[in-house]
């Protein structure tokens, strides 16, 4: 009788296919609550995969988003409701829960909502104190710098850096990211997962 060998590469892909499925294929109860599980997202069946030339291109789509936010701003246009589309536009809000961590977060980091991620953006949403409006610093560029992207059935993820060039001049911001995209019937990438964190800056030693 032969033993088996566990095989940790096989074990990884089965976790993987696991959650993948998991995400996929079941659905849940609605939760107002943010501190609740989020209501997983059912990927439209029918689409072509994913492509990293479309996470790439999606990217640079989402970061000039970004921009045009804080130059509508800056010329005291209707920034608020470029926000708004710019939400609908690459997050998955409308197909259900999206999984948001905003970068500059420490109360409530998690947005599972278009109205929290609204504020991220634009501030304003007396329910998020801590928000100051990312999106309207403003920034002149995004620069991304993905370490590696992968696809995995209908889901594709990103891990990375990008930068944001301050309008005002200055340093570039260095912000750590990972995001999970899957397509809309129309054939758009709409992100699911945003998770974002300045880097590790460890404590000086005296």
């Amino acid at each position: 009788m032969k033993t088996k060998t566990f095989n940790p590469k096989h074990f990884f892909s089965a976790v993987f296919i696991a959650v993948a499925l998991f995400s996929l294929g079941l659905s849940s109860c609605n939760q107002s609550d943010q501190s609740k599980q989020a209501d997983p997202v059912v990927q439209t069946v029918g689409v072509s995969p994913i492509t990293s030339q479309e996470v790439e291109e999606a990217q640079i789509a989402w970061g000039n988003g970004i921009v045009t936010i804080g130059q509508v701003y800056s010329e005291q246009g209707d920034y608020k409701t470029i926000a708004l589309e710019h939400i609908q536009k690459f997050y998955a809000y409308d197909l259900g829960s999206v999984l948001f961590k905003p970068t500059l977060t420490s109360q409530k980091q998690f947005r599972t909502d278009i109205d929290g991620a609204l504020s991220y953006f634009v501030a304003g949403n007396q329910n998020y104190p801590e928000d100051h409006g990312f999106a309207i610093k403003p920034w002149s560029a995004v620069r991304w710098e993905n370490i590696g992207t992968k696809i995995e059935g209908s889901i594709a993820l990103a891990m990375g850096n990008y930068y944001f060039t301050p309008s005002q001049g200055g340093s570039e911001v260095k912000v750590e990211y990972s995001f999970a995209y899957i397509k809309d019937e129309a054939g758009n990438l709409k992100i699911v997962l945003h998770d974002s964190h300045l880097p590790y800056a460890p404590a000086e030693k005296h």
